[in-house]
């Protein structure tokens, strides 16, 4: 049996009906030339089925002592393990479109994992148009976090489209080999950077006076409005419809972008993938609020959780901080912006620079400490801590199939509450990033047109660089779209680097690709396919959704 920690207990502790505390993904898939859809979704999930032992934690369940979670709790081995209940095989109602696939997609997040069985679900989904399936998977946030669950995705998947898992990807056996490989130095798809245990973090001793004190040091100044740049969760957090208390109905959307592009715009202005990424949230969430009349005078502040793992730590379950960003939100300029968000980062990296992980995970907790108590109290939307989450997983470069079909796209779907009610969670993947956008759909209505609105961010963001619109794509080959992916007055959409700015936009909200659509064109196996810009159609716009 193991242990759980305090923050794997803290995510059980705070799950509700209204807020479910699972986090999952979507991933496309298109299938082996000459399949049958049918057959081969059959073949996958009882090849997923066929596990004699899974690995931790797939066939453990909770086990609570008479103080229950106020106590100890353990995961322990399920012996009444029954995969039909955890591996399902689903179709989608015609016609397939991605707008069917978010909605059911929606309705499976809004639900609770059963607590009496292992803590996981997996849906393999037919019926997508242009050969395509997509599997959703959740799994408690108590038992993984997104740097975990991309290893396990990483597992089950091979850069040879000819490779064939003869034992589940599930399976004890399966996970060994695949961390054998990982201490034989074979190519991993994280960073050593990216790696650290906050669950041991929590247990260690905090033996650092000299820190601790510059932090409450640097926490006090900015409490009292001379901390300069730094943000701080719980102040001057204006509200507005994403802080509302949420219900448990949930609306998904998800999009792709090229990794370059993006990239190319955090160089233009000196700052880091990251920065690039919250200046077209922050962006997108201007143009949001401005639509519906509600932005605030004050900026609004996000989550941005940090990684803390060790180099080869598979086996964690949750390895996390944060830091508080500021988003700019009331400066139009989007030069400006980006230069505000950069200086608030890099206040926040500052305010844990030369901490050890435990002392950077010990000062975060207490930092969320307030949220620790409002939370169960039902007060997070009167002083939320923050007004949205913005995370970004570290994923998979490379294209990847799983028995012969090419993965075309990973979407995560991450956790809303009360005071949180939208998130967006971003994972690289091949050539792109893959960005899913969750969020409580009674109180962010219309969470579909967010995408629109991060295109216009982006494309501000490229005008104000003095790049074209195509100039973050120079190494990223471009494929006719299907025509089964558009509407019917849709045309595939050539950007040039001659044209103006303002036709640039017109073009980009004129016709609009589903999740992933550059890579859902059959490629030739062993040959990695090159994405193009990904764009939505509107039939995906128009109803609830769903990420990447």
């Amino acid at each position: 049996m193991k242990k759980l920690s305090l923050v794997d207990k803290g995510f059980l502790t705070s799950e509700k009906r209204e807020t479910p505390m699972h986090v999952a993904s979507v991933a496309l898939y298109t299938l082996p030339d000459g399949a049958s859809e049918q057959e081969f979704l059959q073949g996958l999930a009882a090849n997923v089925r066929s596990a004699d032992t899974l690995l931790p934690p797939f066939g453990d369940r909770l086990r609570l002592g008479r103080l229950g979670l106020a106590g100890n709790a353990y995961w322990e081995r399920d012996d009444a393990m029954d995969m039909d209940y955890h591996v399902r095989h689903s179709a989608l109602p015609k016609p397939g479109r991605y707008r069917e696939l978010f909605n059911l997609v929606s309705r499976l997040h809004g639900t609770l994992l059963e607590r009496s069985r292992p803590l996981w679900e997996m849906h393999l989904i037919e019926g997508l148009q242009n050969r395509q399936f997509a599997v959703y998977t959740k799994t408690h946030h108590a038992a993984v976090d997104g740097a975990r669950g991309v290893h396990i995705s990483r597992s089950m998947l091979s850069p040879d489209p000819d490779h064939v898992l003869d034992e589940s990807p599930l399976s004890l056996e399966s996970w060994t080999r695949y961390k054998k490989d990982l201490r034989a130095g074979k190519k991993t798809a994280h960073s050593d950077q990216e790696l650290r245990n906050v669950a041991d973090v929590l247990k260690s001793t905090f033996d650092s006076s000299a820190n601790l004190f510059r932090a409450l040091s640097a926490f006090s100044q900015t409490w009292v409005g001379r901390g300069g740049d730094l943000a701080l969760p719980h102040r001057r957090i204006p509200i507005s419809s994403l802080n509302h208390s949420i219900h448990g109905a949930r609306r998904f959307v998800a999009q792709s972008w090229p990794f370059a592009r993006i990239n190319a715009v955090a160089k233009a202005f000196d700052g880091t993938f990251n920065d690039a990424v919250l200046a077209i949230c922050s962006g997108a969430l201007r143009e949001y609020l401005q639509t519906h009349a509600e932005l605030p005078e004050q900026s609004l502040k996000s989550m941005v959780p940090v990684s803390l793992r060790q180099a080869g730590d598979v086996e964690s379950g949750n390895a996390i901080a944060a830091i508080s960003a500021d988003l700019a939100t009331n400066i139009a300029d989007p030069a400006r912006r980006i230069r505000a968000i950069i200086a608030s980062v890099r206040a926040g990296k500052a305010f844990y620079a030369g901490m050890s992980p435990r002392e950077i995970e010990l000062v975060s907790t207490l930092l969320q400490s307030p949220t620790l108590l409002l939370l169960p109290l039902g007060l997070m939307s009167k002083a939320p801590p923050y007004n949205v989450a913005i995370s970004n997983v570290p994923g998979i470069r490379e294209t990847m199939y799983w028995n012969g079909a090419r993965m075309d796209g990973s979407y995560p779907v991450s956790i809303v509450t009360d005071g949180l009610a939208m998130n967006i969670t971003l994972v690289t993947y091949d050539q792109n990033v893959d960005f899913g956008i969750v969020a409580c759909r009674r109180s962010v209505p219309q969470v579909q047109r967010f995408i629109d609105y991060m295109e216009n961010a982006l494309q501000a963001l490229e005008d104000a660089a003095g790049l074209s619109s195509g100039a973050g794509q120079k190494t990223v080959q471009r494929q006719k779209r299907p025509k089964a992916a558009t509407t019917k007055k849709s045309t595939p959409q050539k950007t040039s680097a001659k044209k103006s700015p303002a036709k640039k936009s017109k073009v980009a909200t004129k016709a609009k690709q589903s999740p992933a659509a550059a890579r859902s064109k059959p490629a030739p196996k062993r040959k990695a396919v090159t994405p193009k810009r990904a764009v939505r159609p509107k039939t995906a716009g128009s109803s609830p959704k769903n990420t990447p």
